[in-house]
């Protein structure tokens, strides 16, 4: 399952929602939860603003979910992401992944996130404390761990 929102989700919830469909079938669970940060400690970030291509986004989320089932010996998935408007320490991200063994949850999970990095349409513009804002560039290193997962 993908969603993309603007409202702010729960984690627990989230979990819950993934051991049920999992249910019985799966004995690890692992989720990533991400957190908007400072990506200017020196200036000081006030907000992130993300903007995502809708469909695209959801339909190349998705790929990436199914591209992890067809490698690893995963049961499940669950992706949600927060567009629009977000403070400083807010969830921005969740990716959950069920198996039947840890290893096989770890690594799909750790794919996925590093992948949506990369390769879904999401736009970020950071303001700062004292108003101005910029929008944020991908980093290289991002794009090289994507790379090692081909």
């Amino acid at each position: 399952m993908i969603r993309i929102q603007t409202e702010p989700f729960d984690v627990a919830e989230l979990a819950g929602q993934l051991q049920t469909r999992a249910s019985g079938r799966a004995g690890a669970l692992v989720h990533f939860l991400g957190m908007v940060r400072d990506y200017s400690p020196d200036a000081g970030s006030r907000s992130l603003f993300l903007e995502h291509y809708p469909g695209m986004c959801e339909r190349e989320i998705q790929a990436l979910c199914d591209h992890a089932t067809q490698r690893w010996d995963i049961l499940d998935t669950l992706v949600v992401h927060r567009v629009g408007e977000l403070p400083l320490g807010d969830p921005i991200v969740f990716v959950g992944v069920a198996a039947a063994h840890r290893g096989q949850a770890f690594q799909a999970c750790e794919y996925i996130i590093d992948a949506l990095k990369t390769r879904a349409p999401f736009w970020k513009r950071e303001t700062l404390a004292d108003g101005r804002a910029f929008w944020v560039e991908q980093r290289a290193a991002d794009t090289e761990k994507t790379a090692q997962w081909d």
